[in-house]
């Protein structure tokens, strides 16, 4: 038994800093998963320095959890501003890493999946 998965990644929009190119949104789509149903789909952000952005990820999902809110640009957790502007709230993020881990705690409890193991644990 092998398990393979194909995956259709197609851009979006460019995520421009000033005028250069610093990444791409991209759609992702499983196309064929011999683990899991197929046909699902995500979208997420592909930096050039860092690969996927994980706080764009948090961002993204907090708002689909309903643990943030936007009010027109602004981006709230609870009482917290994390900035105006997409950018901002991600570069928030990066500065405060016990508001990030708060936040992702959050998104887990509501999403229903578990804490992922820190990177380099053992079993």
């Amino acid at each position: 038994f092998y398990a393979s998965i194909r995956l259709d990644v197609r851009p979006i929009e460019p995520i421009k800093q000033g005028t250069d190119v610093i990444g791409r949104r991209v759609k992702v789509k499983v196309v064929k998963n011999k683990v899991a149903p197929p046909f699902r789909l995500a979208e997420l952000e592909i930096l050039a320095a860092e690969g996927i952005s994980r706080e764009g990820g948090l961002i993204d999902m907090g708002l689909v959890t309903g643990v943030v809110s936007k009010y027109g640009a602004w981006f709230n957790y609870g009482e917290t501003r994390l900035g105006q502007g997409r950018e901002n709230s991600k570069q928030f993020l990066r500065d405060h890493p016990d508001v990030a881990a708060e936040l992702e705690a959050r998104v887990r409890d509501r999403s229903g999946s578990a804490a992922l193991p820190a990177a380099g644990a053992e079993d």
